[in-house]
């Protein structure tokens, strides 16, 4: 498995998964994307320097996305996003994340009670943090 930099030529894997709900119903949106708004989306984000994207592959298989989002290089933190495409979830990729993010050091450190509504119920977010001496990979 690696991580490689999002490209254009991988839009049309992104396509398919912000419109299926059963994947965008975990990231807190719905399902309606076009290919030209994700084409334009594309081309606005590619030099903000708040977020990065990054494709997980497997043997030159489309796996999934990691996002890096709001980065704030002068507190040093960010928030991290995964999408793993459908085909793949359940395989240990990232499903369920919080297991993975436990063992590597990840604290929780709080829930925001019903953060999201997706599939037409309310859902909680857990907050998780770690420090850089606290990362065990």
């Amino acid at each position: 498995m690696k991580l490689r930099p999002l490209e254009k030529r991988d839009l049309p894997y992104i396509y398919e998964q912000e419109n299926s709900r059963k994947v965008m119903a975990l990231w807190f949106e719905e399902p309606y994307t076009s290919f030209d708004e994700l084409q334009i989306l594309y081309d606005r984000h590619i030099l903000d320097q708040t977020e990065r994207r990054f494709v997980v592959e497997e043997n030159d298989r489309f796996i999934g996305v990691v996002e890096l989002m709001d980065i704030d290089t002068l507190h040093r933190h960010t928030e991290i996003q995964i999408i793993i495409h459908s085909e793949f979830q359940g395989h240990g990729y990232a499903q369920a994340a919080i297991h993975i993010y436990k063992k590597i050091g990840f604290i929780p450190e709080g829930t925001l009670r019903q953060h999201f509504f997706a599939e037409g119920e309310y859902h909680d977010s857990l907050m998780m943090g770690i420090f850089p001496h606290e990362f065990t990979f």
